[in-house]
């Protein structure tokens, strides 16, 4: 990247805190759904986790859109993000399936 794109990427506070409220927020569903020991509620805090992925997918395109990611970063970050969610919609049918 030019210092002028990561320049732009800094100074973007909106994008960024979204994109990392996001992530955060997917992490924090599962442990506070985990944590409420009943399968039902776990699985739908799950729900708001896979949510949140699809969330910082969508985030992660508008910073490809605005410049702020060359389409290496891009690809990258967007597997891992499809990954997180694949890996929670398997552990969504787990807990219907099994009912925790």
């Amino acid at each position: 990247m030019n210092a002028l794109v990561v320049t732009e990427w800094s100074r973007d506070f909106g994008l960024r805190s979204q994109l990392q409220r996001a992530a955060v927020s997917i992490m924090s569903n599962i442990a506070e759904g985990f944590e409420r020991k009943r399968s039902t509620e776990f699985h739908q805090f799950l729900s708001t986790a896979k949510a949140s992925c699809a969330e910082v997918r969508s985030q992660l395109y508008v910073a490809l859109d605005a410049g702020y990611l060359n389409q290496g970063e891009f690809s990258q970050l967007l597997a891992q993000a499809e990954e997180v969610g694949r890996i929670i919609g398997s552990l969504r049918a787990s807990v219907r399936k099994d009912g925790l």
